[in-house]
């Protein structure tokens, strides 16, 4: 006999939106008559061998919906990157639950984890249906248009930079701002969305689709500086030399790695620090200042795509409807169908799993320090309604007296 038991986990970074997907899959399933549970994971997949399972069966509509428009994991999140032993101790307590779907919301290395349980229930010939649930700030899932979390950090990158711009233009100087992204620059090009008028920063975007050169850097801050007598710059975090290696590691005399052995780029602050010394310390310029905006992006409440929110909702909803008319694993993509629309598709797992979206060559600017407008109309939408504008005194200059 079925069971009619049901498991989603959160797994990776947090976003503003991935609640949304969590409450998606939670409703749409509890509409289906032969569903008795729906069970949450805590802490992803870490949860799951650990068998720490919530029953969201229990849970409110009310309460749910609150907890939807609240960012970060309700369920509590993990690092961890099961390698195949670990994907069979996670198949075997799904077994031993009786677990006949399951629905991870997460980015690459989630995805990954989708693909190897799946393939273990094959094997095993056990009955369950496995979706992955699409999700992460970098936007470099290969197959979606977008990625849901994404739009609202992006939203978040554009106002800060406009915010950083004024700050800059009243007070002129240096400013530095890094911005989560260690392979894909999407993020960090959204800050050109935070531009107005012709001389609004940022003025140079810098992304790990193009190789770094210190050099070649201090050259653009410098004729930036010269022009407008100030200069705003973005950077990814994750910008490297021509060898791959990563600039944060070159500059420091001190590299802290992760669990994974990479080099640590967020929440360090350290690669702003770097850049803004190499910049007094070579062009003089007395005014430099760095911020890293480290996790600030992820979850930050208040600076939410309505966009965003619904198609996160919506990815959760079509993953459970996906699971319970199809006759096959995947993971859900968004496909954009007009100047503004999107469907959904199910695409297979090994579509997806592993593998990593860079930004295309069409987003960025020949010169390899802005966007193109291809890339403004690609993310304007996905920003929301009711972004902040800003404006500026028209200053219908008053004629000197004692200084004409």
């Amino acid at each position: 006999m079925p069971s009619g038991k049901i498991l989603v986990a959160q797994g990776g970074g947090p976003t503003a939106v991935i609640n949304q997907s969590l409450v998606g899959v939670v409703l749409e399933s509890r509409r289906f008559q032969h569903v008795t549970r729906v069970y949450g994971a805590l802490h992803g997949v870490r949860g799951i061998v650990n068998e720490e399972f919530v029953d969201l069966t229990q849970e409110t509509s009310h309460n749910l919906e609150l907890v939807a428009a609240t960012p970060s994991s309700a369920l509590g999140s993990t690092r961890d990157k099961p390698d195949i032993a670990y994907c069979q101790q996670i198949f075997e307590v799904l077994r031993a639950h009786e677990i006949e779907h399951f629905f991870y919301i997460g980015g690459n290395d989630s995805s990954d984890t989708v693909r190897i349980v799946s393939e273990e229930a094959h094997k095993a010939g056990y009955p369950l249906r496995c979706i992955h649930i699409p999700k992460t700030i970098d936007n470099d899932l290969v197959g979606s248009d977008h990625t849901p979390g994404f739009p609202s950090a992006a939203r978040f990158v554009a106002q800060a930079f406009a915010g950083a711009n004024l700050d800059n233009a009243a007070l002129p100087g240096v400013y530095v701002g890094v911005v989560m992204g260690r392979h894909a620059g999407f993020l960090t090009a959204a800050s050109a969305l935070g531009k107005k008028f012709p001389d609004d920063g940022p003025h140079l975007i810098y992304l790990p689709e193009r190789v770094f050169v210190l050099e070649k850097f201090l050259a653009d801050v410098k004729a930036t500086y010269e022009k407008y007598g100030r200069c705003v710059i973005a950077v990814s975090e994750g910008i490297h030399d021509a060898s791959g290696e990563p600039i944060a590691s070159l500059l420091a005399k001190e590299v802290e790695r992760d669990a994974h052995g990479n080099v640590q780029l967020s929440g360090t602050g350290a690669l702003a620090d770097l850049l803004c010394d190499e910049i007094k310390a070579k062009l003089g310029i007395k005014r430099v200042r760095g911020d890293t905006f480290g996790y600030l992006q992820r979850s930050f409440i208040g600076c939410v795509s309505d966009v965003d929110q619904r198609e996160a909702r919506e990815v959760g909803e079509k993953a459970v409807q996906f699971a319970m008319w199809g006759d096959r694993d995947g993971s859900v993509a968004i496909k954009r169908t007009g100047f503004y629309s999107v469907d959904y598709e199910l695409l297979p797992l090994t579509e997806v799993a592993g593998k990593t979206r860079t930004m295309e060559d069409e987003f960025i600017s020949t010169s390899g320090t802005d966007v193109t407008d291809a890339f403004r109309l690609y993310l304007r939408p996905l920003l929301g309604s009711s972004m902040p504008d800003a404006f500026r005194l028209r200053a219908a200059k008053v004629a000197k007296v004692l200084k004409p």
